[in-house]
Parts: structure tokens; sequence; C-alpha cells
């Protein structure tokens, strides 16, 4: 009986320090956080059995309590897993607190607004170390693509939220004289925020800032292959945010299964297409409205009359300097003329040194591969038979530090697997044509890309592009700048208004030349299109 005992209570103190907990959700406890971290707080303040006193004891009550004790915790921790049961208690919550009319104020959106604008100034640097440890993200990246951008949607919301609030005349037609209309913007109600890895903090905060702005209730479950960020995040919402109507939910593919599970009023999610279609089956159930935010093979095409080195630094700025090529508006390949191809890989082998020495794996100026999965997947993409040789420059890697050099390919196979998926990585084919206005031909022989970057002074070129070609974005002579005009309606608007700030009666106009790719008005099937001339 003795060593029965012992034997079991070894089994169980691991599940004492490791195992999953749930929080209740006030400003005191975290709403819910990962389960390695939960248990430790739970039961720090339990009474820890020695192992010496176990082995001295002969056939006492102690080590028997002991495994009563061990089993009751694993009663207590498969109670306080967090299942669609947990999960429905969760909304429930958040719906009372919705209901309450709480978030629907003013004063309240702009509390919280200003709530996170004071936690961009006071963590900074925690933020920072977080992106390190994640993807080994070099701070001045991690500070202009991540904090700056969502401090930007920040100040935005703040300055805009009156205006965006302010009910919306419309003008009656004479068979309802002399009655007046307008458009009142309404919150949806309680919305889920499911985001992803590559850029882990700011493509949570910025749909959290347009849920907020829209004064929902929102829960957001950051993406566990960045749990540093995801961590960082559960704490920071818990300190600086209103935890009654704003929760974060940490896990992996059980915790975000039991959230779909839910009733949502408006689900947005990032990420691929592959769990896109997920989240999709799963709101259809409920037929929830969803945001999908997916990426894409966005091409840089190069015609010959350009400054080729202005070019190729800011061609190198939208992939390798753009997390390593794990960003969906990243440029995915090159097209540009066999004449002209020599000169350009050329000039894209200078530039990279320039960027990131003669030894780019060791660089401290450029990010990491995420996981051993992604990694596992890019070096298939690169050891396929027909591909490996047609490296021009690269393909070193380095499994055990999730390093990729930035690698160039010329003329893969339309048919190989590289040219089939997004790549997501420093992977970098260049496709050549006979002339450069066969470029359109062959991204209109793809999905449509996120974005689509052209560098010409041809102004004929540049129209043929706009004319010809369909995207979201659409650069000229530069790349990924879109991302980052406030004043066109990008990602930070689309997402309040489709989140519940102008509510669902408003019907945008068609101006191909201000909107990006994913602000498509569900109602009315309009798509529109960003295109910046520089």
């Amino acid at each position: 009986m003795k060593g029965l005992c012992i034997d079991l209570f070894k089994n169980y103190s691991l599940g004492l320090a490791g195992t999953a907990g749930v929080g209740t959700g006030t400003r005191s406890s975290r709403a819910f956080t990962h389960p390695f971290q939960r248990r430790r707080s739970n039961y720090q303040n339990q009474k820890h059995f020695s192992s010496s006193k176990l082995t001295c004891s002969s056939y006492s009550t102690k080590p028997c309590s002991a495994t009563l004790s061990a089993v009751t915790a694993e009663v207590e921790e498969a109670k306080q897993t967090f299942n669609p049961e947990k999960a429905g208690l969760l909304v429930k919550e958040l719906r009372k607190s919705f209901n309450s009319g709480r978030t629907k104020s003013y004063e309240w959106r702009r509390s919280q607004l200003e709530n996170i604008a004071k936690m961009l100034e006071e963590k900074e640097k925690e933020i920072t170390e977080a992106l390190y440890k994640d993807l080994s993200k070099p701070e001045i990246e991690a500070f202009i693509s991540e904090i700056v951008q969502a401090r930007s949607s920040c100040n935005e919301a703040l300055k805009e939220l009156k205006h965006w609030m302010v009910p919306q005349k419309v003008s009656t037609s004479i068979t309802t004289y002399p009655s007046s209309a307008e458009i009142v913007s309404e919150p949806l109600g309680v919305v889920l925020v499911i985001s992803t890895w590559n850029f882990p903090f700011l493509l949570s905060l910025d749909p959290v800032i347009g849920a907020i702005s829209a004064g929902n209730a929102v829960v957001l479950k950051p993406s566990e292959i960045a749990p540093a960020t995801s961590s960082l995040l559960a704490n920071l919402v818990e300190e600086y945010l209103d935890n009654s109507a704003i929760k974060v939910v940490e896990g992996a593919v059980p915790e975000t299964t039991a959230l779909l599970e839910q009733k949502w009023d408006k689900i947005l999610y990032t990420g691929s297409a592959r769990v896109g279609r997920i989240v999709m089956a799963a709101a259809a159930k409920h037929l929830t409205p969803v945001i999908l935010e997916l990426g894409g093979k966005s091409p840089a095409v190069v015609d010959s009359d350009v400054n080729l080195e202005v070019a190729v630094r800011r061609i190198m700025a939208g992939k390798w300097a753009l997390n390593n090529g794990q960003a969906c508006i990243g440029v995915d390949y090159i097209i540009t003329t066999k004449d002209f191809a020599p000169k350009l890989i050329e000039a894209l082998k200078y530039g990279l040194e320039q960027f990131f020495g003669k030894d780019p794996m060791n660089s401290k100026d450029i990010s990491r591969i995420v996981s051993s999965t992604q990694f596992t997947r890019l070096a298939k993409l690169l050891d396929e038979d027909k591909v490996s040789n047609k490296i021009v420059l690269g393909g070193q890697m380095d499994e055990k530090q999730l390093k990729i050099a930035p690698t160039i390919l010329l003329d893969v196979p339309e048919d190989a697997q590289i040219m089939q998926e997004e790549i997501f990585g420093p992977l970098m084919p260049i496709v050549t044509v006979e002339k450069i206005e066969d470029s359109f031909s062959v991204i209109n022989s793809k999905p449509k890309p996120l974005a689509v970057y052209a560098f010409t002074n041809n102004e004929q070129l540049k129209k043929g592009f706009v004319d010809n070609v369909s995207s979201g974005g659409m650069l000229i002579n530069d790349t990924v700048l879109h991302a980052m005009v406030s004043r066109l309606p990008d990602k930070g608007e689309k997402i309040q208004k489709q989140i519940g700030v102008l509510g669902t009666g408003e019907v945008e106009g068609n101006e191909r030349n201000v909107i990006d790719l994913d602000d498509i008005n569900e109602e009315m099937g309009e798509i529109y299109r960003m295109c910046i001339y520089i």
C-alpha cells in the first residue's frame, strides 16, 4: 500500500504544477490562460508533501492522504479544462455585460482605447522581447511593423470615434414627406477574434481595437505558435482593459474548437485558407457572419526601365526584411523578362549582402522561421526534385536554429508545389516571360493575389496593370506600403466597419483606387482595391 500511494503521488505531482485551469475573468484573475501557466497560480498556496516524508512513512495515513489529494486534483482539473461548457459560460458572461449597455457608451469605448494607448507606451520593451522570443524579430522591425502600426490604429480610433458614432442623415423620398431618415451605427454584440502568429501582437490587437471602437464585447484567441506574445497579451489585457467585456483565451486546437462551437455575433480569423474553411464551417452552424483575412501569392513585376538599385531594395524590404517572408502581403515571387533576369539576380545578390552580410544565417537583422512545422514545410518546397536544381542563391538551412537563408530560384516549373501555394518564407522564385505584358496572364492564371507590386516607369504599363490585373492592393514602384496609409480604408477601418461601427446598412461606392481586396461589402458583393503610385 505504501508503494502504491507513493507511485500515485509521483504520477500526479506534475499534474499539480502543470495542468489546465480556468479563471473567473475578473480584474484580479486572468480570464482564461494557457494551461501550463494557470495551474501554477491555482495551486501555489496548497500544501506540498516532500518525497522524503512519503518514503519514511510505513503504513500511516499520510501517503494515502496524498494519493486522495492527487486524485481529487485530477477530478478538479477535469472540471476546469476549457471545454465547450466553459466556453459557453464565457460567452454568456460577456453577453450579459454587453446587454447591460456599458460597452455601447462613448465613455467606455474611449477609456478602453486610451488604456490600450497607455499599454503600448508603457510595455514597449516587453512587447519587443516577446516578439524576439517567438520569431527572433529584430527590435527595429518589431517596433515599426507591430508597435507603431498598433499605435497608429489606436490613435486613429481615438480621433475618429465620436465621428463614427454620429448617425448619418440620408434623404427621403416625396412619398414619405415630411419624414427624415438616418443610419444609426450599432455594435453587433459579442465577437471572437482568432489571431495569427506572423505578426502576433499587431494582428491580435488591431481587430480588438476595431471591436472596442464599435462597442462590442470581445474574446481574443492569440496564436499558440507564438506563445510568448500570447502570454503577454493575456497579461496585458487583464492589467489594462475591462475584463468583464474583453477576454483572452490562450491555448491550441481544443480551446479554439470549444470557442467555435459557441454562437458569436461575428468571427474574425486571420491565417491560412485551410483553417479558414474550418472556421467558416463552424460559423455556418449558427449563421454567424465571418471575416477571413487570408493570404495568397503576391507577385512583384519588374520592368527593365526601372532604377534597379532602388527597386531591389524595396523588394527586399517587402520580402526578407518583413518577417523573413512570413507576411501575407509580402512578395511571394518575381516576374521579369528573360533578358533582364540576370541583371536583376545580380542586383539582388548584392543587395542581400548589403542588408544581411555575407553570412545571412548569422545575421541579427533577419527573423527566424516561427516553428519546426513551418521549417519542415519550407524545406520540402525547396527539396522537391524539380526545384532544388533551380537555386541561384542561398538555400542554406539550420533546423536547430530554425533559420533558412534568403533563397532565389530561377524559372521553377509552374507545376512545382512552391508555385502552387503561398510560400510564406524566405524563398523567392523568379518567373521569366518574353515581354513584360505577359505577366498579366501569369498573375491572372492564379487565384487573385492579396497584393500586386509593379516596378516600371512606363505609364501605359501602369495603366495596363490597373485595367487588366485583379488584386487586393496594387502598388507601383514599391511594396507593402499600402498597409500603412491610414487615410485609405485599409484593415483597421475595414474591421471597425464590419464589426459594427457603421452598422450593416451602409453601402460604399466602388472606388477602386482606395481600398484593399479584403474590404468586400458582404451584402452588395462589391470589391474595392487600393492602388498607390510611387
